[in-house]
């Protein structure tokens, strides 16, 4: 009786529980894992000194906005590890529109160190990293190599 009674208090606590999140993004509001669960994505690092990284930002914007209907997001990571309004300045001031985490996923998704920029990783929604590209890209060229690892316009 005991046991059942303490796994049904287990059970009422973990229904009350919030989602697991992935900390915030540069506006303060959450990431929670469930936005993320069964997608594709793409997470590129930059920094306000790196001058691809600045002309790399529209190409990001343009892949988010012309994504924002299918499986695939587009999130950002600074370099400096910038946090709070100096991220939320620094993301403006580099126009950037997609979502950017205040904390380094990369222990999450296990992100190859890097030390060169802009570098961009594709995650599988299985959360398996499949691809490391270094250097500017295009829109074009992440579309590309997202299809290359067996992503599809078409709803799964």
């Amino acid at each position: 009786m005991k046991k059942l009674l303490l796994s049904c208090i287990a059970l009422l606590l973990s229904a009350c529980m919030q989602p697991l999140d992935m900390g915030n993004d540069q506006t303060g509001e959450p990431i929670l894992v469930t936005d993320l669960a069964g997608r594709w994505l793409v997470i590129n690092y930059w920094a306000e000194w790196c001058a691809p990284c600045r002309r790399e930002i529209p190409q990001l914007n343009q892949l988010a906005d012309s994504l924002a209907a299918s499986n695939v997001k587009v999130f950002g990571v600074n370099y400096d590890q910038l946090q709070g309004d100096f991220l939320k300045q620094a993301s403006e001031q580099m126009g950037i529109q997609f979502r950017v985490f205040q904390e380094d996923p990369a222990a999450r998704f296990r992100l190859e160190a890097t030390d060169r920029l802009p570098v961009t990783y594709l995650i599988h929604p299985d959360g398996e990293t499949i691809a490391r590209l270094l250097g500017e890209q295009t829109a074009e060229q992440i579309i590309e190599a997202l299809v290359r690892m067996g992503w599809s316009r078409k709803p799964e």
